[in-house]
């Protein structure tokens, strides 16, 4: 019998930083930014409803709160279509 080990475990949304204050400052980015920027450059007008990281945070906390520079808002599909193309890799550091 085989089994399967999982090499890599993401961490829970919490565990990432995605608290009450993400919630709330990214609820405040999605009024401001209504519309997803990637259907807006095929010119679409789709409401947004993900606030993106641009850069993957990975728990680097200037990354995470750079909503001037490396935040996006964007429409669930174009988030999935990211996170699959994009972000899903994990980053792997090494120690020598």
């Amino acid at each position: 019998m085989h089994t399967h080990v999982k090499l890599y475990q993401r961490p829970s949304a919490q565990e990432r930083g995605y608290n009450s204050n993400w919630r709330r400052r990214s609820k405040l980015f999605l009024k401001a930014y209504p519309l997803c920027v990637e259907c807006l450059k095929q010119n679409k007008l789709t409401p947004s409803t993900v606030v993106d990281h641009i850069i993957p945070q990975r728990g680097d906390q200037v990354l995470m709160w750079d909503e001037t520079n490396n935040w996006q808002a964007l429409c669930d599909s174009c988030h999935n279509k990211k996170t699959r193309k994009y972000d899903n890799v994990p980053e792997y550091k090494y120690k020598f």
